[in-house]
């Protein structure tokens, strides 16, 4: 609320202020005075000698409309730093020594003799006889005669009506009314009158003798004789040859290899892959003093190829034809013609003619002469006239019409009609064929082969033997030892935080016033009945925004923080409305 009073107060005192400004001490003293009075109303107040706005030294006092110094007090708020020491309260861990009894366990080692079977190999060699079947191919030439059939084709012409429908536009007149407003203006005529101003001239004849200089026109009549060019149209008929192309069709035939072919059901017997396996040959025990036992050494690994057992598998086999035939082929070959075309060129053909021209050559000759100028000079006069002016208002009235609008629309009607097309069709005619083919068959024959084999066998023969172990047994044992336990205590510790205080100063401050007029009254002394500080020298307004900005400090109460007694002899402060 405060926000709007204040703007609005302020914006009033400066429309509505009818009284005279008050700018010293609140209003204290007045700007306005008596003719009559010499003296100031702010006389007796300044120190004498005290330099007046305009530069004059005022003896005894300040002279009306200069300016004169006062003392103000001014409050001013002061921070000082103050140093203050505080306690806070904290966390501080320690470490106390605490004994521990644990245990551990503690091996011991015990020796004892252990009897024990061991299998030694022994390796004896045999031999044995092997039958085994391998498989040769043997390879036999075979001829056989093919039956195959080929498509071949045959364009045939032919030619059928077609029937179609066409949609034919069938355009049709119609009519229809629209209604409509229109807004029609109607017009009123009326009078008033009206003041004008006119200006009537006054006007006043003047002459003067003026001597001036004029350009006479001689003329002299020339002639020349002019060469000039006309163009005739002349129209000539030409021929030129143009060449265009036109497309022929043009028959011719072609060879064509057809590739065909058919499935044959082929029996093969495939020999088994040749596998490649690792044997190893029997090892050997051999005894190890480090260790105090026999240890095994396997035999050497060897690699040996074995043939695997044939498969005979059943595949069909494309076997291709090729095949030459002559087909009919149509090709559209570009042809280029000439024709001859008649034309009209229009020639401009020159002709040179010759005419006589006859013209006028004009000097200027000056010539000096005087007239007398007469002017008048006209000032306009304003007078006031009044007079009827008619003038016509107009208003809008709706009215309702109407129209009648032809507009055509289009209907597509079907329309049905024939054309005869050519085409061409082509049948596909089977025809038998023979021919010959050799091909190879592959027969795989077994054999029996025999081969002998020496293959090793090893036998396990138990014999029985002493060794010491070693054994290794755990034993209990109880121990003492220190550790460190963490234990938390509260500390209290001073620091020290510095603030702010403010504290209020008060000072004095020069400021320059103006030294107002003599107060209202018919002779000097009637300031004394009547200060200047009372309220009748201020507007209502003017007090009401005094009380809300001076805050109680006026130029007429001691309480309000004034060092000097005004200008104008107050000593009582209710005269200022403080």
């Amino acid at each position: 609320m405060k926000r709007l009073l204040l703007p609005t107060l302020t914006i009033l005192s400066i429309v509505f202020g009818v009284n005279s400004a008050s700018a010293a001490y609140c209003g204290a003293v007045s700007y306005e005075g008596c003719s009559s009075c010499g003296s100031t109303v702010a006389e007796g107040s300044v120190a004498e000698g005290a330099v007046a706005g305009d530069g004059a030294i005022v003896d005894g006092g300040a002279v009306a409309g200069g300016s004169y110094t006062v003392m103000r007090n001014v409050s001013e708020t002061v921070y000082e730093q103050v140093e203050e020491t505080r306690y806070r309260t904290r966390n501080e861990t320690y470490y106390e020594d605490q004994e521990v009894t644990g245990s551990r366990m503690v091996p011991v080692t015990t020796t004892r003799e252990v009897q024990y079977t061991v299998n030694v190999p022994h390796v004896e060699n045999r031999t044995k006889t092997i039958n085994y079947t391998v498989m040769k191919p043997v390879q036999e030439t075979r001829t056989r005669v093919i039956n195959y059939t080929v498509r071949k084709p045959v364009y045939e012409k032919h030619t059928k009506t077609v029937n179609y429908t066409v949609m034919k536009p069938v355009y049709e007149t119609h009519q229809k009314v629209i209604n409509y407003t229109v807004r029609k203006p109607v017009w009123e005529t009326r009078t008033k009158t009206v003041n004008y101003t006119v200006m009537n001239p006054v006007r006043e004849n003047h002459s003067k003798t003026i001597n001036y200089t004029v350009m006479v026109p001689v003329r002299e009549q020339k002639s020349r004789t002019i060469n000039y060019t006309v163009y005739n149209t002349v129209q000539e008929q030409r021929v030129r040859t143009e060449n265009y192309s036109v497309v022929v069709p043009q028959q011719y035939t072609k060879t064509v290899q057809v590739k065909g072919g058919h499935w044959d059901t082929v029996t093969e017997t495939i020999p088994g892959k040749m596998m490649r396996r690792t044997v190893r040959e029997p090892g050997t025990w051999t005894y190890d003093p480090a260790t105090c036992r026999c240890v095994y050494c396997p035999g050497k690994c060897r690699v040996e190829c074995v043939q695997g057992c044939p498969t005979t598998c059943t595949k069909k086999v494309w076997v291709p034809t090729c095949e030459t035939k002559e087909i009919c082929c149509t090709k559209y070959v570009r042809e280029c013609r000439t024709r001859e075309v008649p034309y009209t060129v229009c020639k401009r053909v020159p002709e040179c003619r010759t005419k006589v021209c006859n013209y006028t050559v004009c000097k200027m000759v000056p010539e000096c002469r005087s007239k007398v100028v007469n002017w008048t000079t006209c000032k306009m006069v304003p007078e006031c006239r009044s007079k009827e002016v008619c003038y016509k208002v107009c208003t809008m009235v709706c009215e309702n019409r109407q129209k009648t609008c032809n507009y055509t629309t289009c209907k597509m009607v079907p329309e049905c009609r024939t054309k005869e097309v050519c085409y061409t069709t082509c049948n596909i005619v089977c025809e038998n064929r023979q021919k010959t083919c050799n091909y190879t068959v592959c027969k795989m024959v077994p054999e029996c082969r025999t081969k002998e084999v020496c293959y090793k066998v090893c036998t396990m023969v138990p014999e029985c033997r002493t060794k010491t172990v070693c054994c290794t047994t755990y034993k209990k044992e109880c121990f003492t030892k220190t550790i460190k336990v963490a234990k938390c205590r509260k500390v209290c510790e001073p620091y020290t935080v510095t603030r702010c205080v403010p504290r209020v100063v008060c000072k004095q401050v020069p400021v320059q016033v103006c030294a107002p007029a003599s107060c209202c009254g018919d002779a000097c002394g009637a300031c004394e009945a009547a200060p200047v500080c009372c309220p009748a020298t201020e507007g209502p307004v003017r007090g009401l925004l005094r009380r809300l900005f001076s805050h109680g400090k006026c130029g007429c109460d001691a309480a309000c923080g004034c060092d000097e007694a005004p200008s104008c002899g107050c000593e009582a402060a209710p005269a200022c409305g403080c």
